[in-house]
């Protein structure tokens, strides 16, 4: 999911940089979108095991 994150970003940054100036916007907020559900997903993912008993 970072990967996608970091692959829009780059995708708005080359379109800023042309002059696309919505396509760039709308990129910019995806990237956005995606990072931040890529940090939670892995605050999730670093508590869950401190929290739940390991299974024997």
């Amino acid at each position: 999911m970072l990967g996608w994150a970091l692959s829009f970003l780059v995708i708005a940054l080359i379109a800023a940089a042309l002059g696309f100036g919505g396509l760039a916007g709308t990129a910019s907020t995806i990237a956005q979108v995606l990072f931040f559900v890529f940090i939670v997903l892995f605050l999730i993912s670093l508590i869950i095991p401190r929290v739940r008993p390991p299974v024997a």
